[in-house]
């Protein structure tokens, strides 16, 4: 960690480098921190290394659970599904988070000090202040939440920690060696900047005068003009109140879970926040007709599915190079497990089975229409070209081209661009994406879990209940109405399974299921398996790729170069 302090301290001597044609006189060709710390455009620029490492949906994580399998044989996702995790080898470790978190401890302490101005008004100024701290106070909380989330775990004392939590900028030659606190006090510590937060920044940016949130309107001679230099629609990309109450939510219902605390009052905590939240957008019929594919083309980019995104980029095919089939150009990277596919219900919303008018021989048929948008199926029309992954199926096949063609029978369709062309020559029509770190979806189905926990399938929190979200969102999915398979639940244990279900559904192949397996206490060692069609039948392939995890997996390792470095650093159980 020691590094990463020194690395801040080089970078913000060469931000302040001023052009010139050599390095001589030193003292007179650089701005030392000082320098740095009075320019308010620097100093921004400290905090805004706060906005680096936003966690968004191209992390492919499903990768390393039973939803798919990465084709490329040393893949780093790959390595830990099948046994390679450790402490040592951890690809998808967030220590360095707290890299964030320094930048942002060091703005905080140059706001502090009043020093600067950002404007010569006052007013101005002090509003300034209020809606930078907010948004380093936020940003502080987020990436420690990122470390919590991957790091938190049962010690080897048997007491389940979260991680260290630091309130101060530290220099390299200062105590990095400090112990995890419990759990709770992680949770606590986070939710405590939080709420800090919420009293300096505004819920929106670019509200009307009469919107404008009271600490903002009460301070002396208020001027709506003024504010709006400070807190317009301009800075809609900035972290806000109404970002950081649902990441409350988020962090409440991670820590509410059963491999934490399993404890209602932040089932609680999860439950109103989200609620409040979706209550300015009229509850469930806030939700976003098109948010089923809000990556799919240039309108949904800008849909209210989004609740924090990214800027718009420009046309780029990165991910479809990945993950399109071979005959469209592509290398096949990520592949659907047919257990996943197993995931989607009947078209009439009844789970997947014989019973429920399943077909192993005309799998695709009658089933909940998401399936296709999200899965490119045996015989599917896709990037320019139709997909035929069984016998015949030319460089598609399954296990046709190592490492390129399929391995389970189906390529990953969701999150990709279907107007991307990638053309022979190697060269490609780009399409815009975006990156998302939290959609509305997600929050509805927070509602959802945590409403269920507290009191059932009709236990309303801001009169809303997990049955009134479930019922919207497989609505919108277009599971034939009436849907009487979620009429038929009636017990907390039935809404819960179909909840997680959904939740895999919905929120697939954005990084979500490689935690909530975790937090939820479930296997992680269910085999991915594939769907092949030999030439006359389709056959389901068992094994496509055991899973081989330690049982202690369950909580993630620190890493092993911290635990020798900082001896106080206790790592978790098994590791």
């Amino acid at each position: 960690m020691k590094n990463l302090i020194k690395y801040i301290l080089i970078v913000l001597v060469f931000t302040g480098m001023i052009a010139c044609d050599t390095f001589e006189p030193i003292d007179e060709n650089r701005l030392d921190f000082d320098d740095v710390s009075a320019n308010p455009n620097l100093a921004e620029g400290i905090l805004l290394n706060g906005y680096n490492n936003l966690l968004d949906q191209y992390s492919f994580t499903e990768a390393a659970t039973d939803d798919a399998v990465n084709n490329i044989l040393d893949n780093d996702i790959k390595r830990i599904a099948i046994g390679e995790l450790s402490a040592q080898f951890n690809p998808i470790a967030r220590w360095s988070r707290f890299e964030n978190v320094f930048w942002v401890n060091r703005f905080l302490e140059i706001i502090d000090a009043r020093e600067i101005q950002w404007s010569r008004d006052t007013l101005t100024n002090d509003m300034f202040y209020l809606r930078l701290k907010g948004e380093a106070l936020a940003l502080r909380g987020l990436h420690h939440f990122y470390a919590l989330q991957a790091h938190a775990g049962v010690g080897t004392s048997g007491e389940l920690l979260g991680i260290p939590y630091f309130t101060e900028f530290i220099e390299p030659d200062g105590n990095f060696n400090v112990p995890r606190l419990p759990f709770e006090a992680s949770v606590q510590a986070i939710m405590a900047d939080f709420d800090e937060a919420l009293t300096l920044l505004p819920t929106d940016y670019g509200l009307s005068e009469v919107q404008v949130d009271e600490w903002y309107s009460n301070l002396e001679d208020f001027d709506y003009v003024k504010y709006k230099v400070v807190n317009d629609n301009f800075f809609d990309l900035r972290i806000s109140g109404r970002i950081v109450k649902a990441l409350k939510a988020r962090l409440a219902l991670f820590a509410a879970s059963p491999s934490f605390l399993n404890n209602q009052d932040y089932y609680n905590m999860a439950a109103n926040n989200a609620a409040e939240i979706l209550n300015t957008i009229g509850g469930v019929a806030g939700l976003d007709p098109i948010g089923l594919e809000f990556y799919a083309d240039d309108p949904n980019l800008e849909s209210s599915e989004m609740l924090w995104r990214s800027s718009l980029g420009g046309n780029t095919s990165n991910y479809e190079e990945r993950m399109f089939p071979p005959s469209v150009n592509g290398n096949g990277e990520i592949n659907p497990t047919h257990n996943f596919v197993m995931a989607f219900p009947m078209q009439d919303g009844y789970p997947a089975t014989e019973a429920n008018g399943f077909d192993p021989q005309n799998p695709y048929a009658n089933r909940d229409p998401r399936l296709e948008k999200y899965v490119v199926l045996n015989g599917a029309s896709f990037g320019g070209g139709t997909i035929n992954t069984g016998v015949g199926g030319g460089n598609d096949r399954l296990d046709s081209i190592p490492q390129q063609s399929t391995t389970t029978g189906y390529y990953l369709k969701k999150l990709l661009r279907p107007d991307v062309r990638i053309n022979n020559d190697n060269t490609a029509t780009g399409k815009i994406h975006v990156n998302v770190y939290f959609r509305y979806t997600e929050l509805f189905l927070i509602l959802a879990e945590s409403a269920n926990e507290i009191g059932g399938p009709d236990h309303q929190v801001g009169g809303i209940t997990a049955r009134d979200v479930i019922a919207a969102i497989r609505d919108r999915a277009g599971i034939t109405q009436p849907d009487n398979y979620l009429a038929s639940i009636s017990t907390t244990d039935g809404m819960r399974e179909l909840i997680r279900n959904e939740r895999r559904i919905e929120l697939s192949f954005e990084g979500h299921r490689f935690w909530d397996l975790r937090r939820w206490g479930l296997s992680l060692n269910e085999t991915a398996k594939g769907y092949f069609f030999n030439g006359s039948n389709y056959v389901e392939l068992p094994s496509v790729e055991e899973r081989d995890y330690q049982p202690f997996a369950t909580y993630m390792p620190i890493p092993n170069a911290e635990t020798i470095k900082f001896p106080e650093l206790e790592q978790n159980n098994g590791w």
